[in-house]
């Protein structure tokens, strides 16, 4: 299994899944020039994917949708909500759609995705498990706490998880959002912080994952450096075994990470 990030941050978010002879892009919420540009970077093209998994429909995470499927039409896999709410702005991409339920599980070549519901203000907002039959993977982000279901959903050894760590709640109070801004990110259907991403990335450590990487920082509430040094810190004082921690960048090409992971080894990225 492998995984690289296109983009990382409330700006833009694009990530690639490769496992079990399947090519996955999760969201596409950078332009498609980038996502074509970043791509070769990695060896490939738009269309060796094998399809589209969308968590949510903010334009951080389908702004490059329109163009990419007018350029090489792929199967956009995304909840029922979402895809009723995607339609109204791109209709003409209604024969690529593949709805599903929150909690149903499906397969893309060899790889089985099971998706789950996440706590945002989003409609249908989800998470996604991935699984060769081998290796496991997960992406966690914008969601505003750890539900009991997103950790029935986590639990069990997951090799490589990209999870979100967007802000530091001091740093967001006094920082330039106003404060009903504050108040969506700090609620329920907002964004993890840094500390409620270390209490997951000590879960997920604790039962076996060996890559962690950080994803959806904030520009204005956090940094690369305050989100590893908080995790890190949650993780050594759990007396978790060695992992490969990295923080994805905002607008670059990151990876690949590989699973099984050099343990041990203190990747940064961005």
């Amino acid at each position: 299994m492998q995984l690289y990030t296109l983009a990382s941050g409330s700006a833009g978010n694009c990530a690639l899944f490769t496992c079990g002879g399947a090519r996955l892009l999760v969201d596409a919420g950078i332009s498609c020039r980038k996502i074509t540009c970043r791509l070769a970077q990695a060896g490939l093209q738009p269309r060796d994917l094998d399809g589209i998994l969308i968590t949510h429909t903010h334009a951080d995470h389908i702004s490059g949708l329109r163009v990419l499927l007018r350029r090489c039409p792929l199967p956009v896999y995304l909840s029922e909500a979402a895809g009723e709410d995607l339609l109204r702005r791109l209709p003409e991409a209604a024969d690529l759609l593949r709805p599903f339920r929150p909690g149903e599980t499906f397969r893309v070549g060899g790889m089985e995705v099971r998706s789950f519901s996440t706590s945002h203000d989003a409609p249908g907002s989800v998470g996604y498990r991935l699984s060769d039959g081998e290796e496991t993977a997960a992406v966690v982000t914008d969601l505003g706490y750890l539900s009991d279901e997103v950790r029935a959903h986590l639990a069990g050894r997951i090799d490589l998880a990209l999870v979100e760590a967007n802000h530091d709640p001091d740093w967001l109070r006094a920082g330039p959002y106003p404060y009903p801004l504050q108040e969506r990110v700090l609620g329920r259907y907002g964004h993890l912080s840094n500390e409620a991403c270390g209490e997951l990335a000590v879960s997920l450590a604790q039962a076996g994952t060996s890559v962690l990487l950080l994803a959806h920082l904030s520009r204005e509430n956090n940094s690369p450096a305050r989100a590893w040094d908080t995790v890190a810190r949650m993780l050594s004082g759990a007396d978790c075994p060695p992992v490969t921690l990295a923080v994805a960048p905002a607008d670059e090409l990151c990876g690949p990470f590989t699973v099984p992971a050099r343990v041990g080894r203190e990747a940064r990225c961005g």
